[in-house]
């Protein structure tokens, strides 16, 4: 994990609708293949393998049909059954379905080898890009989406490789080894063969044409119902105090049909299938039947060419329906990997490889300038930021006030390459981030949010989280600086208790002990984005004591609503639809009874 993780937020899952944009069967597998880089030596040995194991089934009933006739022979003549002949033929047959066996197992082990590494390879992919993506892209996806990609595209591509590649060429060569042989053997059995079975090919590749857009849909209908799935849980008790139940389990109901319906129209069609080869291959049992005993009552052909008939037509009516199941897994593969390799696709944030300066975070002094600063979201006619300059000097506390959507927290979000700005230019000490990498900048903050992350593990490893040389003692102070010692020692284990996600800790509590996490930071600037709003009055001053703490030496941006916690700060910027509408400290700003003063008042102010 990237050393940005200390103080960059986990990445916003956005809401958005994800449009899916279905390609080519073709094109989808051929870029399978080609991702497949190193595995393809592998692939191809469990390949070759799949082929020999075919061939040798191939070639054994041709021998069978000579044991057959050896045995006949004895039976029906008065001739002595020849046993040296039928054991040298039977330990044939036998060193055939041996190394076949072999065959077969070996590239088994193979090719589960190589699917279950390349889907690490897709996880890993998948992980890495998703720190590159812009933040952009969570907000226009699904985080239920998003994870379907992860999880059951991923896991649908290496089960369809492990269980319907090798499938499918062997099937391929065992169905033309047959072919081949029957003709070998006799040419009338074989087009008797190869006609009664003609109609499945037909109808085969019918509902081939035709249900590859039903497993694309199922795979795009799976992940908008984990994404409705996700965000139901996630925002669970809003649901239920809004009475949304019912509205909630209609979407989930409309979703559930829609996969239900992808999955009944694709399953429909891929189940025709096997019926249908089976029906085929029984039909071609009784058309051999039927001939060859004609053509062996007018001795054209041996009794054991019958018998070696009856096991081709069972060796070739079975590739049929084996291909035509490893069509289906492909069409889902195909489906799959279109979503996988979409993702992988997108683009990313713009590459830092050139980027060569770098600020130490013991050495900065803290300058802060924005720079007609502009920036518009992607879709929006408007800019949230428009011309934005202020100068924040070090160790100065900037406090950052205004009506809901004027721009604050894209304000701190361009500050700290969240988003890349239109125009203008922030610098820090002088320089451009825009010279700075991610990670560097990242470095150089610590950042409270609004929205508490914790993960599970002790609450010492949530407040630690990344950080190295913390001893207990540094977890202790920084806790009972802020009030949360009493709380801690009342749970299980204290600072070794285990948190999960539905433990009864209140927002409150979460949020100090993420506040916690950033005092132990030892960084030149300090971001606030409503850090106490989840924190009662009482609270509120026991955290904005130990942030005052926490802001010594520092330069430290508060967003804020409540105009009360930054009443001491050396610079209020009142921002309102993207621009600095007023500044100056608090007594400065209640002195020109401005738009600053008017919030100020709704705030404090009682109604007569």
């Amino acid at each position: 994990m990237s050393n940005d993780t200390q103080t960059r937020m986990p990445p916003r899952m956005g809401r958005g609708r994800n449009v899916e944009k279905p390609k080519n069967f073709k094109k989808a597998i051929k870029r399978l293949f080609k991702e497949l880089g190193k595995f393809k030596l592998l692939i191809v040995i469990a390949l070759i393998l799949a082929s020999l194991g075919a061939i040798l089934s191939i070639i054994a009933p041709d021998k069978l049909s000579n044991l057959t006739d050896e045995i006949s022979k004895g039976l029906v003549g008065n001739s002595v059954i020849n046993m040296e002949a039928i054991k040298q033929i039977a330990l044939f047959l036998a060193t055939l379905y041996v190394f076949s066996a072999i065959f077969t197992f070996v590239q088994s082990i193979l090719m589960t080898d190589v699917s279950n590494r390349f889907a690490k390879k897709l996880r890993s992919r998948i992980s890495n890009k998703i720190n590159k993506l812009p933040l952009a892209f969570f907000d226009k996806n699904m985080t239920g989406d998003i994870l379907s990609r992860v999880t059951n595209d991923v896991d649908t591509i290496a089960q369809s490789m492990n269980q319907s590649l090798t499938s499918l060429v062997s099937s391929i060569t065992l169905f033309l080894g047959t072919i081949i042989m029957m003709f070998h053997t006799n040419w009338i059995m074989a087009i008797t063969a190869i006609l009664s079975s003609l109609i499945g090919f037909i109808f085969m590749f019918l509902i081939l044409s035709k249900s590859q857009k039903y497993f694309i849909a199922r795979q795009r209908e799976l992940g908008k119902l984990n994404g409705h799935i996700e965000e139901i849980y996630s925002g669970l008790n809003i649901v239920k105090v809004y009475n949304g139940k019912k509205q909630s389990d209609a979407k989930f109901d409309e979703l559930n049909e829609n996969v239900y319906n992808a999955n009944r129209k694709s399953q429909f069609l891929s189940g025709l299938m096997p019926p249908l080869m089976n029906f085929i291959g029984n039909f071609g049992y009784v058309a051999v039947c039927i001939v060859g005993a004609l053509l062996t009552m007018n001795n054209v052909i041996t009794f054991g060419v019958i018998v070696a008939f009856i096991t081709y037509v069972r060796l070739f009516t079975s590739p049929l329906s084996q291909m035509a199941q490893a069509m289906t897994a492909l069409q889902s593969t195909a489906a799959a990997s279109e979503r996988v390799f979409e993702f992988i696709d997108e683009k990313e944030m713009p590459s830092q490889e050139k980027i060569t300066k770098r600020l130490d975070p013991d050495k900065v002094k803290g300058k802060i300038e924005f720079e007609n600063v502009v920036f518009q979201y992607d879709g929006n006619e408007k800019p949230t930021i428009n011309n934005f300059s202020a100068i924040a000097e070090p160790g100065q506390k900037v406090a950052i006030v205004g009506p809901t959507g004027a721009g604050k927290t894209t304000m701190v979000n361009l500050l700290m390459k969240f988003y890349d700005i239109n125009s203008g230019d922030i610098k820090i000490d002088g320089i451009s981030i825009k010279e700075l990498k991610r990670e560097n900048v990242h470095e150089l903050f610590t950042m409270v949010l609004q929205d508490t992350w914790l993960f599970k593990g002790t609450i010492k490893e949530n407040i630690i989280y990344n950080q190295e040389g913390i001893t207990d003692e540094d977890v202790q102070k920084v806790c009972k600086s802020i009030g949360l010692e009493h709380f801690i020692k009342t749970l299980p284990n204290s600072y070794d208790y285990i948190l999960a996600h539905n433990d009864s800790v209140s927002s409150g509590q979460r949020q100090l002990l993420t506040i916690a996490r950033a005092m132990l930071q030892k960084t030149p600037f300090l971001i606030l984005d409503e850090a106490t709003s989840n924190v009662d009055t009482r609270t509120e001053e026991i955290v904005q004591r130990a942030m005052d703490k926490l802001t010594e030496g520092k330069t430290s941006f508060i967003i804020a609503h409540r105009l009360s916690t930054i009443r001491n700060a050396d610079l209020i910027l009142v921002v309102n639809d993207g621009n600095i509408i007023e500044q100056g400290n608090h007594d400065q700003l209640m002195a020109k009874n401005g738009f600053y003063a008017d919030l100020y008042r709704s705030q404090f102010e009682k109604v007569g």
